[in-house]
């Protein structure tokens, strides 16, 4: 019901004050945030799930932009990952660990340690990282845009389901992408290691024979998969940001950056997981030799 003021003794009409608002309690305050992330994380599961049912369901409406969004990345993600692990191979585990392996006079040893680093750990860890801090950006950033231009909104009207549309080629291409970059980025930190024996003045013979003499296929197939579900976790922080932007031009640079360390969290955390979860499994890969 609407309230109607009354007159004052000079006669004239005040207006209505404003219901006050009660200040949320402590505890709200506190719940807010974890109610928050704990909707995000939902929403991305979902999107997931539809994603993937997108990509193996017809109609296949997503191919050609699935290949122009799998060319962009490598072009865009290619160079810094060559660069980023040929000089982290030589930088961290190569002169570090070099350092420690001549005080013994055992620096063919490096190829050994370069198991570890390059196929296990640094190599899919650096090339997730660029590819989300690369790629994600651009898709979150490209779907944030769309979302301000109500373009989301008109392929609905169309009739269109723009996760089929939309997110399934980006989705398919960063998890595809991904795990083919990873394969580079194998070698390159190799080539980094390689460079540290140089420094040290050891052959390339000793690094490569200590290297396949601990390399395991257990090694390369987690790797790949490993890096494979980066992509996968990638492509759903950046796409779920972007297609929920609120608040505009200014919305949209908020969306990508929370895109960005959302993803790079998720790729910790599971690679955590993933890694923990392998040595488990297969313990022959723990093994020096």
């Amino acid at each position: 019901m609407a309230t109607v003021s009354a007159p004052t003794p000079s006669g004239r009409v005040t207006a209505p004050r404003p219901p006050v608002r009660k200040a949320p309690s402590p505890a709200r305050k506190a719940v807010e945030p974890t109610l928050g992330l704990l909707e995000q994380i939902a929403g991305m599961m979902l999107l997931f799930g539809k994603a993937a049912a997108a990509c193996v369901t017809p109609p296949f409406s997503w191919t050609d932009e699935f290949i122009e969004e799998a060319w962009l990345i490598v072009r865009r993600c290619a160079i810094p990952v060559i660069i980023s692990t040929t000089f982290f191979g030589l930088g961290a585990p190569g002169l570090q660990g070099g350092n420690i392996t001549y005080l013994f006079g055992t620096v063919d040893r490096l190829g050994a340690f370069f198991v570890m680093a390059s196929v296990r750990e640094f190599a899919p860890w650096i090339n997730g990282m660029v590819v989300a801090g690369v790629g994600g950006t651009a898709i979150a950033a490209d779907l944030g845009a769309r979302k301000v231009r109500e373009e989301l909104d008109a392929l609905a009207t169309l009739g269109l389901d723009p996760v089929r549309e939309i997110v399934a080629p980006r989705f398919l291409a960063l998890g595809i992408i991904t795990a083919l970059m990873n394969l580079v980025a194998i070698v390159f930190g190799l080539v980094g290691g390689y460079l540290a024996t140089l420094v040290f003045q050891d052959t390339l013979a000793g690094y490569l024979a200590t290297f396949t003499s601990n390399f395991t296929l257990p090694d390369l197939i987690g790797s790949v998969v490993k890096t494979s579900l980066f992509g996968f976790i990638i492509a759903i922080c950046a796409c779920y940001k972007g297609m929920n932007v609120k608040g505009g031009p200014e919305g949209v640079g908020r969306a990508v950056n929370q895109a960005v360390v959302m993803a790079f969290a998720g790729i910790w955390v599971f690679n955590f997981m993933f890694t923990t979860t392998l040595l488990a499994a297969f313990p022959e890969t723990g093994n020096l030799h």
